[in-house]
């Protein structure tokens, strides 16, 4: 079994077709090994994937490349990816299965404080995040705390020194793409990146304006959203 870092929060109607969108990118995955797989999800909201068959080994490493993993236990100096939970002046706290503390410091992503960061960043809560595990007993004073990964804080300082974003949660990238094309916007937009199951990023083009954007279709997608504007 793995468990995938990117989690299933929303309920009803849409929770069925945020698994029926998750069914169907495992499938993409792996449909063409050797196996058998069947999605649940935790108590925590991680989706879980249980597989057999003859290629069970890679396609559970091919999931855990694509989605990262959810583990019972995490090793100092080893990367993981987790989700944004929360934020307060002291820096985020990522969920890996388990509460983890990225301090200020410790985020790399320049001046501010993390609400600023979130904002500049247009980090919506539940992404998907990369970091590094720091030593079990950073929050006692520990000099070694956990930090964001190097490839996560290159990704980011890419998005602002793009051509700007909407990022999105609460919404699969297939309902992300209809609400912008009924919106009038198909042509404002390059792509949906897709940032985990529920959270997608808007790449706009270059004469789009990220903040107008997010007026326009607002109303339309009951989630959060956050421009990131270069």
């Amino acid at each position: 079994m793995v468990v995938l870092a990117t989690k299933l929060y929303v309920d009803g109607d849409a929770r069925e077709r945020a698994l029926d969108s998750l069914r169907s990118l495992v499938a993409n995955e792996i449909g063409e090994l050797a196996v058998e797989f069947e999605v649940g999800v935790r108590h925590d909201d991680f989706p879980s994937v249980t597989i057999d068959g003859e290629d069970a080994t890679v396609a559970r490493n091919v999931l855990r490349e694509e989605f990262g993993e959810i583990v019972p236990d995490l090793e100092a100096g080893e990367t993981y990816r987790g989700t944004l939970e929360s934020w307060d002046e002291d820096g985020f706290v990522l969920d890996a299965g388990q509460p983890v503390r990225i301090p200020t410091d410790e985020l790399g992503l320049g001046p501010g404080s993390p609400e600023q960061i979130r904002e500049r960043y247009g980090l919506v809560q539940h992404v998907p995040l990369q970091f590094v595990c720091g030593s079990a007993d950073a929050d006692d004073g520990d000099d070694n705390p956990s930090r964001l990964a190097d490839a996560e804080r290159d990704r980011l300082y890419d998005w602002s020194r793009g051509d700007g974003r909407l990022n999105v949660n609460s919404a699969t990238r297939a309902e992300v793409r209809a609400t912008l094309n009924r919106a009038g916007h198909a042509q404002d937009y390059v792509t949906v990146e897709r940032l985990g199951l529920l959270e997608q990023s808007v790449v706009c083009t270059e004469d789009t304006d990220p903040p107008g954007l997010l007026a326009s279709v607002g109303e339309y997608l009951p989630a959060e959203l956050r421009c990131v504007v270069p």
